[in-house]
């Protein structure tokens, strides 16, 4: 339950920093002052003015699918999810915070920090941002897909909450793996690192530690149903289909 808070920071922090990426490439502003601070104390003001305009393009849509991502988050733990009384750790909880501020800074910092030199931005669309939106939507839509079938485990037909105890799933990617919307979690930011040109390492940095995070939640959930579930089929994976 305590997630929620994650996707609101997110929500307003990642929202704002898109605000201001927009107007700088649109608008031809500047970045706001302890962004082009930030920029300099990280050594980022010195990388390459002459990027080109699918490149700056690349960072602004990234922005706005990482939005994206937590608006839908924070909208299915409003209204679709189901929780128990489980509580997190206030480390934990501190670092969720802090990684959702941090994630959204690590895109503004892959754009000069005075962007365009007052110029306004020439969309310019390549193929791997098609083919990282695409991606992005048939990911986002399975992890939307298996949370409904997580929260249904706990719902009558009628959709009033008769439940809150563990019971095994089954439908959409559930059939190959115990934590699919960890899997799809995943595979978002894989999306995110293509859209970015797939050669940015410093996402793939990021794409690594979101690898083992849900990759770790995953092993531990697929303990707990084996254990507390006798029947539970033994085809499944926990975390990849067919592969881990």
């Amino acid at each position: 339950r305590w997630f929620t808070h994650f996707y609101v920071v997110s929500v307003l922090w990642n929202g704002f920093l898109l605000i201001c990426l927009f107007r700088a490439e649109f608008l031809g502003e500047s970045l706001p002052l302890w962004i082009r601070n930030m920029h300099h104390a990280l050594g980022r003001d010195s990388q390459s003015k002459d990027m080109a305009d699918s490149e700056h393009f690349s960072a602004l849509l990234v922005l706005l699918l990482l939005w994206l991502h937590s608006c839908r988050r924070l909208a299915e733990c409003l209204w679709t999810s189901v929780f128990s009384s489980g509580v997190i750790h206030i480390v934990q909880y501190c670092f969720g915070l802090g990684y959702y501020i941090a994630v959204g800074l690590t895109v503004l910092c892959q754009v000069p920090t005075n962007v365009r030199n007052g110029k306004k931005l020439s969309v310019q669309i390549c193929w791997y941002h098609i083919i990282g939106v695409m991606m992005y939507i048939w990911a986002s839509l399975h992890q939307h897909r298996c949370l409904a079938i997580l929260a249904n485990l706990r719902k009558s037909r009628s959709g009033k909450v008769v439940s809150l105890s563990h019971s095994v799933p089954f439908g959409d990617w559930f059939e190959s793996v115990s934590c699919p919307h960890y899997f799809a979690e995943l595979l978002i930011y894989v999306s995110m690192a293509i859209t970015l040109g797939i050669h940015n390492v410093t996402w793939w940095c990021v794409v690594m530690y979101v690898l083992f995070n849900q990759a770790l939640a995953a092993v531990l959930c697929h303990e707990f149903y084996q254990k507390n579930f006798s029947s539970y089929p033994k085809h499944r994976k926990a975390f990849i289909p067919l592969v881990f």
